[in-house]
């Protein structure tokens, strides 16, 4: 069934009131007595499964996004039949290979043409009591490199791009991916709420899975806001393949973890340097809201020469701190 919480909260009624037993004030009713009243009780998705849209027009030939605006362009017929393989990968996922009968699937999608075009051919491998949803998702759409694009000119504009760094550099008249990493962040928000409140509908008997159906870059700084990546580790990521996908699943412990999925050789491949794999790793384990310790980049990165140091150590400083002056 999952990892759930449950919210709770307390309320007074004139068929309620509140006296103290033993040093604590509890709520009593003339047949019950309880000090919380359960509201709203939700178990996490067991998983997030980010995807990117097949092949598309653009994809075969940039040429197309000179005379098509970006959120028109469509799939090729490759790129429909990338889609509906990929639904059955998905299907298998979420089934546990068919081995699980306790399973639905929501879905949220770019509003591109061919997102959509995606999403719908990865849906025929549902059955639609497996369907809980799904919603449109404009936060999650592609980065925005302009309107008409020009062939050439969008060459020599992401050779700069490379020289000046992906994450920062802003496309004229476009997004840089850290305003893609803008927006994606506050639909994570939405996400989150859309769990808190069960917006899904989902029965927490039944193992929930979202499916985002996305754009490469979009689907790599949402993976790199959930996982607090840097920008020097976004920067070493490859793109996703057409409708390639990234499982996102809940460990043990309540973390969500590529590796209880994916192998460390795709972690590998996709540009993730050992470090982050095994911070996956210790993530498929972890309890939920701990802190990996071991994980370098929470503070090598950020310091130089750190030793390790005692509670001695840390009495001392506390100690040469007391006599700083007040700012």
């Amino acid at each position: 069934m999952g990892i759930h919480f449950q919210k709770t909260f307390k309320f007074k009624t004139h068929n309620f009131f509140y006296k103290t037993i033993k040093g604590r004030r509890t709520m009593i009713n003339s047949t019950t007595e309880s000090t919380d009243v359960p509201t709203q009780k939700y178990h996490l998705p067991k998983r997030i499964i980010l995807v990117r849209h097949g092949e598309s027009q653009g994809n075969k030939d940039d040429a197309a996004y000179g005379v098509t605006p970006d959120y028109k362009i469509p799939l090729t017929a490759q790129g429909i039949e990338q889609a509906k393989q990929a639904g059955s990968r998905i299907l298998d996922v979420v089934s546990g290979h068919g081995s699980s009968d306790n399973w639905k699937v929501y879905f949220y999608v770019s509003p591109y043409v061919r997102t959509r075009s995606t999403l719908r051919e990865i849906g025929r491998a549902f059955p639609k009591n497996r369907m809980l949803g799904v919603r449109e998702e404009c936060r999650v759409r592609e980065q925005d490199f302009g309107n008409f694009q020009v062939a050439e000119r969008m060459k020599v504009i992401k050779e700069t791009r490379e020289k000046f760094g992906r994450f920062f550099y802003r496309f004229p008249e476009g997004e840089s991916a850290a305003d893609v990493y803008d927006r994606v962040s506050h639909f994570l928000e939405t996400l989150w709420r859309d769990v808190d409140m069960n917006r899904h509908h989902h029965n927490p008997n039944e193992e929930l899975n979202l499916v985002i159906v996305s754009h490469g870059l979009a689907s790599r700084v949402f993976l790199m806001k959930w996982f607090k990546w840097t920008v020097e580790q976004f920067e070493y990521l490859n793109n996703l393949g057409n409708c390639e996908f990234r499982v996102m699943e809940l460990g043990a412990g309540g973390e969500y973890s590529l590796a209880v999925h994916h192998t460390d050789e795709e972690m590998l491949e996709w540009g993730m340097s050992p470090e982050m794999i095994a911070d996956q790793k210790w993530r498929a384990n972890a309890n939920r809201g701990t802190l990996n310790d071991h994980c370098p980049w929470y503070l090598d990165a950020f310091f130089d020469h750190l030793v390790d140091s005692n509670d001695k150590d840390d009495e001392d400083v506390k100690s040469n701190n007391s006599y700083l002056p007040l700012a």
